[in-house]
C-alpha cells in the first residue's frame, strides 16, 4: 500500500513538472502609448469589449515590426492578425517608423498608479501571456532599421546628475558633505506621499543608477535620431530592459517592495516618453512590457533578429559551376565577335574603294533637263 502511494505521488510530481501550468504563464502587461499628434493605434474603448484584452508575446513582437513599417512574420496566425488589427491603425501608410520598447522586470504593470494619466490612460494593455520562451522581433535588414540599445548601465554618476534628475521629476537631493554620491533623494508622488532613497544603501543606489542610466541612454538615442534625420532616415527601434525593480526584490522580500518605487518609475517613464514625443515630433509609439519574472526566469523576453539578405548574384554563385560549359560559351562568343568585326572591316574597306574609284560621268537622270509634268 505504501509502495502504491509512493508511486502515485511520484507520478504526480513528474506530471506537475512537465505540465504547462507548472512552467507558468508569463503574466504581465503591455502598454501601447500612441503618438502625441498622430493616431497610430486604435482607441481602446471603441474596439475592446473586455476590460483586459489578452495578447501573446509573439503578437507584441509582430506589433512592433508593423509599427516600424514592416510586414509581420509570415508565421503569424489569422487570429493573431485579427488581434493586431484591433490594436493598430488600419492604414498601412500611417506608421510611426519609430518605437520606444522597454521591458520592465519585477512588476505586472502600472494599473495601480495610472489613475487619470492622459498618456497612459488611453493606452492598450494586455495580460496573461501564454508561454515564457523568448520571442524574436523579426526585422528585414540592418540597413532598413536602426536598433539603439538602452541597456548601457553605468554607475559613474555625479551629485549634479542626481540633482538634475530629482529636479526633473519634481524632487530634491541632499548630497552628503563627506562622501560624494552618497546623499538622499526626496521625491513627492502624485498621491501626496513622498519617497526617500538613500544612495548609501546598495539596493536603492542601484535603483537610482538604473533610472539615471535609462535617462542618459534615451538622451543619447535622441542625439542619434537628430544625426540620422539629416540624411535618409531608417526606421528606429529604441530597445531596453529595466531590471532595477527586480534588484530590489532580490534584496528584500517581495511583499516589502514599496509601491513608491513603482510610482517613481512610472513618473520617470512619463517624462521620458514626453521628451521622445517632442524630439520625434509625435512620430513615435511607446511599448512598455511589464513582467513579474520568477527566480527561474532571467534576462530579456524579446530579442531582435534580422532576416538574411541574399542577392541574385550570391544565389548564382552558390550553384556548382560547369567550367567546361563556361569555356565553350566564352569561345563561341569570342569567335562571333571576331567574325563580325572582320566582316564589318571588309565591308568598310570595299565601300571606301568603290567611292574613290567610281567613274566621273553624268548621270542621265540627275543631270537631264527633262521636266516632269
Amino acid at each position: 500500500m505504501e509502495f502504491r502511494a509512493s508511486l502515485i505521488s511520484t507520478i504526480l510530481v513528474i506530471f506537475s513538472l512537465f505540465s504547462p501550468h507548472a512552467k507558468g504563464d508569463a503574466s504581465g502587461s503591455v502598454f501601447f502609448i500612441d503618438g502625441s499628434d498622430h493616431h497610430f493605434l486604435r482607441h481602446r474603448s471603441s474596439i475592446i469589449e473586455v476590460e483586459h484584452p489578452s495578447m501573446s508575446l509573439q503578437e507584441v513582437g509582430a506589433a512592433v515590426s508593423v509599427l516600424l513599417g514592416f510586414a509581420p512574420p509570415s508565421t503569424i496566425s489569422d487570429a493573431s492578425s485579427s488581434k493586431l488589427n484591433q490594436v493598430l491603425s488600419p492604414n498601412p501608410f500611417n506608421r510611426p517608423r519609430a518605437v520606444f520598447f522597454l521591458e520592465v522586470n519585477g512588476i505586472n504593470g502600472f494599473e495601480k498608479v495610472i489613475h487619470d494619466n492622459a498618456m497612459f490612460g488611453n493606452s492598450l494593455w494586455s495580460t496573461n501571456f501564454p508561454g515564457s520562451d523568448k520571442v524574436d522581433i523579426q526585422l528585414p535588414d540592418e540597413n532598413d532599421v536602426s536598433v539603439i540599445s538602452l541597456d548601457d548601465l553605468s554607475e559613474d554618476c555625479t551629485d549634479k546628475e542626481i540633482s538634475e534628475f530629482t529636479s526633473l521629476i519634481g524632487g530634491s537631493y541632499a548630497p552628503d558633505a563627506v562622501e560624494p554620491v552618497n546623499g538622499e533623494l526626496t521625491i513627492p508622488l502624485a498621491n501626496g506621499a513622498s519617497v526617500n532613497l538613500h544612495m548609501s544603501k546598495k539596493s536603492e543606489r542601484k535603483f537610482v543608477v538604473g533610472l539615471l542610466s535609462l535617462i542618459r541612454n534615451v538622451k543619447r538615442a535622441i542625439q542619434m535620431h537628430e544625426d540620422l534625420s539629416q540624411g535618409t532616415s531608417p526606421a528606429e527601434l529604441l530597445k531596453g530592459c529595466f531590471n532595477s525593480i527586480k534588484v530590489l526584490q532580490e534584496q528584500y522580500e517581495a511583499e516589502r517592495i514599496a509601491q513608491h518605487e513603482v510610482e517613481l518609475l512610472f513618473t520617470t517613464l512619463t517624462k521620458i516618453v514626453s521628451s521622445l514625443q517632442e524630439a520625434y515630433k509625435g512620430q513615435i509609439v511607446g511599448v512598455i512590457y511589464c513582467h513579474a519574472a520568477t527566480p527561474q526566469e532571467s534576462g530579456k523576453k524579446f530579442d531582435v533578429t534580422f532576416a538574411p539578405h541574399h542577392a541574385a548574384r550570391w544565389l548564382a554563385e552558390s550553384e556548382a559551376a560547369n567550367l567546361t560549359k563556361i569555356a565553350e560559351v566564352v569561345l563561341v562568343r569570342t569567335t562571333l565577335a571576331w567574325v563580325t568585326g572582320i566582316i564589318l572591316l571588309i565591308s568598310t574597306l570595299l565601300g571606301i574603294y568603290y567611292l574613290l574609284y567610281m567613274p566621273i560621268t553624268r548621270d542621265t537622270l540627275l543631270y537631264s533637263n527633262v521636266k516632269l509634268d
